[in-house]
């Protein structure tokens, strides 16, 4: 799994038995192997842009997946695993583009997303079946292609009579929530919007040399601009229905910067516009965690993705959600850094040996494409 914040790739070695709601899944190893700055720039030349050089794309399909294969190799090296004892590769590939009909409204045309990796490449150069490609038969099921975090989650933490809120960000956030009932109906995932996108774009413009903003220690040095914060919070993403998904592609920081300082005629200084975005972040995935869930009190509460280690984003959540806790999912077995890339290794688990799962309204369908090795 890469993705958007585009860190590098995380890889899962999982051992499963069962499917479906008898799913049980032991994360033997993980690792997060970093892309070097050059892949990060190379993949930014393309990553979330309406208009890009389409040789870019197509040369860099088959080299990520090159490059992931290497990745995949020198792990299974270190862990003393050979590729030949791992039935199956799971690649979710690097999200490039997210364009469901709701940010797009071109008539005639539905949702679209893509993610780069060709699969046939993962196959031959690690010589494992591989399954990618998993969020276009969702699209073609009549979803958006994301969140697919909920049929993870749904397999491995649903707790009859317990409900269960799973909080995770990324360069998104999205969460899933469990009611807790004897089958997986009223079950809900949706995205909220930024998790970390704009944080991280706003470290790399004006504290070159930083990857992100370490334990939020700059945003907790600056003043949210309230003024600044509550335009952003009417942009017509937060008032749509849910469930629904988004990108990077409609939150950008040159948009988001050049919308406060129109409207204020005043710019913020690099920390206080770290304060401001983290609080936006914060108090949206709040409000509509607020709002989708009537019983998000009484919900048992855990964090993943790399929002989850930001202190500052962290502790602006719990102050809007009446000072709740959220757990790490190692509690669970799982660790929450892992989570994402687990979640779609139970999907091609399904695939190749489950599919009798129905979710209700979401697409039940087995996902992914597969590619075989010789």
């Amino acid at each position: 799994m890469s993705g958007t914040s585009l860190d590098g790739l995380d890889i899962a070695l999982c051992l499963f038995t069962g499917s479906g709601s008898r799913t049980r899944v032991n994360v033997e190893n993980f690792t997060t192997i970093p892309y070097d700055e050059d892949l990060k720039a190379t993949i930014r030349e393309i990553f979330a842009k309406k208009w890009i050089p389409f040789d870019r794309l197509t040369l860099l399909h088959p080299h990520l997946a090159k490059i992931h294969s290497r990745m995949i190799l020198a792990a299974l090296k270190d862990w003393g695993i050979k590729p030949g004892d791992v039935d199956a590769l799971a690649s979710h590939g690097q999200t490039v583009f997210h364009w469901p009909s709701r940010l797009h409204g071109e008539k005639g045309f539905g949702n679209s997303t893509l993610q780069l990796g060709d699969g046939d490449h993962l196959a031959l150069e690690t010589g494992i079946l591989t399954l990618s490609d998993f969020r276009q038969k969702h699209i073609a099921a009549g979803g958006e292609g994301a969140p697919l975090a909920l049929y993870g989650d749904c397999l491995l933490f649903h707790r009859s009579g317990q409900p269960t809120l799973l909080l995770n960000m990324g360069g998104i956030a999205n969460f899933t929530y469990l009611p807790g009932k004897d089958d997986f109906a009223d079950v809900l995932v949706t995205d909220t919007g930024p998790g970390n996108t704009l944080l991280d774009a706003a470290v790399r413009r004006f504290f070159p040399g930083l990857p992100y903003d370490v334990d939020g220690k700059i945003a907790a040095s600056g003043t949210a601009d309230k003024k600044w914060l509550q335009l952003w919070k009417q942009m017509p993403f937060f008032a749509e229905q849910i469930p629904k998904t988004t990108g990077p592609e409609l939150f950008e920081l040159d948009h988001m910067i050049q919308l406060g300082k129109n409207h204020t005629h005043r710019e913020l200084i690099p920390a206080d516009l770290l304060a401001t975005l983290t609080l936006f972040s914060a108090e949206t995935i709040a409000e509509c965690i607020r709002r989708a869930v009537p019983d998000w009190r009484l919900a048992k509460k855990f964090g993943s993705g790399g929002g989850f280690h930001n202190e500052a984003l962290m502790s602006a959540i719990s102050r809007e959600l009446d000072d709740a806790s959220f757990q790490d999912t190692i509690t669970e077995g799982i660790p929450g850094d892992a989570k994402e890339a687990v979640l779609f290794a139970v999907l091609a688990n399904e695939t190749l040996a489950g599919g009798g799962v129905r979710f209700s309204e979401h697409p039940s369908i087995c996902m992914g494409k597969i590619s075989f090795p010789g």
